[in-house]
């Protein structure tokens, strides 16, 4: 999800999909941790992803 996609999001569906993300992360990295993913790149990115929503979180909290 891109930063233009974030700010274009209400703080519920920004709760919401931070919830979703990080429930997607964790579940890469348990199967990353069973047998290594194909694109462990997918896991950055994932981490990334979580890192924008919740800092569009912060800002809109200030």
């Amino acid at each position: 999800m891109k930063q233009s996609e974030v700010k274009g999001l209400s703080v519920a569906e920004l709760q919401e999909e931070l919830s979703k993300t990080k429930r997607a992360y964790m579940d890469l990295k348990m199967a990353h941790a069973i047998s290594p993913l194909d694109n462990p790149i997918q896991l950055r990115g994932m981490r990334r992803t979580v890192a924008r929503i919740a800092t569009e979180l912060t800002k809109r909290e200030q």
